[in-house]
């Protein structure tokens, strides 16, 4: 096309806008709104599901969750004198880690008991080990899957995009409105939240095993399971455990989103903070969030590197 030809196209759409602009109204018309056509049917839906579904979420969903977060790790947590999680927490960090990061979190432990926050911690801890150990258990068979099937990673990665993009108080309207407030909501919020990085590096770290490995690995005879289990899993472990790195820390950042329904911890104490304008509660609990978040972070990383070196 010529010069003015373009020239008396791009006059004409903007003689166009222009008139569209001044006699147009600016405001989207009402009677298009079709906002109440979506919500209606997605309220209705909820609504049948919180009545005919009341039971199983409570026998299926809430006593298993409550059972592994209150009975299992709370209980034990707890049961614990301060001194000994601590040296324990040490000795992990020791045979993990390295001097730096035992001596760290000795000390960062020690402070939070002097500061009052075991007790708080230990409730804290034992809803990210809970919600941890569900996210992985939904999340390493997914990032598996993704990794063997094409087709189910590219209809799985846009429902993973807009589960990380979304705001995470979204994520606590319908675990309250099926499982009420409490610990149970607390932590399939925090599980779904938290689960999308366990499936992308899972399947990230599968994905990166050396393709000749696996065809050695076939050609002395081994089965699809044994191919996974002793030569896929193994060589891709250090990705997945920053997977399960990011799992945790996502878990610990839900904490404070999560005391807003009643999940008990570190979390209720920036919450009371900020609902008492108390500055100095708020700020030691974010604290003792940010002392356990880091001790975590060094003890998880630890593992993945250590098995880097190993394979060089």
């Amino acid at each position: 096309m010529k010069l003015w030809a373009k020239g008396i196209v791009w006059g004409a759409v903007g003689i166009t806008a222009l008139i569209l602009a001044f006699f147009v109204s600016r405001e989207f018309p009402e009677s298009w709104v079709i906002r109440q056509e979506i919500t209606g049917p997605i309220n209705t839906a909820t609504d049948w599901v919180i009545v005919h579904g009341d039971s199983f979420f409570d026998k299926a969903v809430q006593e298993p969750i409550l059972w592994l977060t209150k009975t299992v790790f709370e209980s034990a947590l707890l049961w614990m004198p301060w001194w000994f999680f601590i040296s324990l927490v040490g000795v992990v960090a020791l045979r993990m880690a390295g001097s730096r990061v035992a001596i760290f979190s000795i000390a960062s432990l020690t402070m939070m008991a002097f500061l009052g926050l075991h007790e708080l911690a230990m409730l804290t801890l034992s809803i990210v080990f809970g919600a941890t150990i569900i996210a992985v258990g939904i999340g390493l068979p997914l990032g598996i899957l993704a990794a063997k099937n094409d087709r189910f990673e590219s209809v799985l990665r846009p429902v993973l995009d807009a589960m990380q993009t979304m705001p995470s108080f979204v994520y606590l309207i319908p675990a309250v409105m099926l499982l009420g407030l409490g610990r149970a909501p607390a932590v399939v919020a925090t599980v779904i939240y938290a689960v999308p990085p366990m499936i992308r590096l899972t399947n990230l770290g599968i994905r990166q095993v050396d393709p000749e490995v696996v065809e050695a690995a076939k050609a002395f005879g081994s089965t699809r399971f044994q191919v996974l289990m002793k030569v896929e899993i193994p060589m891709g472990l250090p990705t997945i455990m920053a997977g399960l790195n990011q799992t945790i820390m996502m878990a610990l950042a839900m904490v404070v989103v999560a005391s807003m329904i009643g999940a008990k911890g570190l979390g209720i104490e920036v919450f009371n903070g900020i609902a008492r304008l108390d500055a100095g509660r708020g700020l030691l609990g974010g604290l003792g969030i940010v002392l356990l978040a880091v001790i975590i972070d060094r003890i998880t990383q630890s593992v993945g590197r250590s098995r880097r070196v190993r394979e060089t």
